[in-house]
């Protein structure tokens, strides 16, 4: 029953990841770390594991409908997986007292989900246009450096797609498409680590990983039909829902 759950949560991960670019972690990590009761390192190294499948599944379909600015992501993918092998530097020393890192991290993207709820509700979509993300190769490096860090230490680039739409301006589903393809190589030198470092239960991250692989390229399908203010209420709200999650963790209260 556990491995069929498994699989559901890495199909409904996957379309989500799929569909909004983050890879699937804001339903697995929580999945595992509240539904399963993974401690919140293993929860971690799963997660980012099963992401390596899901971003590659994601990118794959949204490269054939033409969401990807492959400028952007060469940058950001290169200096992404040098932020997320210190990242994972970093977390080998967070391991042990992650329930005040989950909480700093909570408090930092509430204030963006909230943003793309109301922004979603107003319709206020941003750029419309394009396919290429706005911005010098320096300001994407550094992003993806930061992020990069991020994911090494937590497990999932969740800042990508709000920081291409609200940093650097970029139309939602460009965003997405290239979040999910920049992704890959943070979630394979931060997936590495994990899995040196025993945080990766290696059952469970394949069978995410082969829910995500079916369920990504569903998530990419439905980013052409569905409009961008809707993606950014989703985004928003699944947003929401596990920063509070993280926020709360520390306090032992579940949601």
């Amino acid at each position: 029953m556990q491995e069929l759950v498994l699989l559901i949560v890495g199909l409904l991960g996957g379309i989500i990841g799929g569909l909004l670019g983050t890879g699937g972690c804001v339903i697995m990590l929580p999945a595992l770390a509240f539904l399963f009761g993974y401690q919140l390192p293993i929860a971690i190294g799963t997660t980012i594991t099963a992401v390596i499948i899901t971003a590659t599944s994601g990118a794959i379909g949204h490269i054939r409908i033409g969401n990807v600015d492959y400028g952007t992501a060469k940058v950001v993918a290169i200096s992404g997986a040098i932020g997320a092998f210190i990242g994972s530097l970093i977390f080998i020393l967070l391991a042990g007292n992650i329930s005040i890192l989950s909480l700093i991290l909570g408090l930092a993207f509430l204030y963006v989900a909230v943003r793309m709820v109301y922004e979603g509700l107003r319709r206020s979509i941003g750029a419309k246009d394009g396919k290429e993300i706005p911005g010098s190769s320096k300001k994407k490096g550094i992003l993806g450096f930061l992020i990069g860090i991020l994911t090494g230490i937590v497990g999932g680039g969740y800042a990508l797609v709000p920081s291409f739409i609200y940093l650097l301006g970029s139309p939602v589903k460009i965003a997405v498409g290239t979040s999910l393809a920049s992704l890959i190589s943070m979630a394979l030198v931060s997936g590495a680590f994990k899995l040196i470092q025993g945080y990766v239960d290696v059952i469970a991250a394949l069978l995410l990983g082969i829910g995500t692989a079916v369920g990504a390229h569903i998530g990419a399908r439905l980013v052409a039909r569905v409009p961008a203010w809707v993606i950014k209420i989703l985004f928003g709200l699944v947003f929401l829902y596990v920063s509070h999650k993280f926020i709360l963790l520390p306090f032992g209260i579940r949601i």
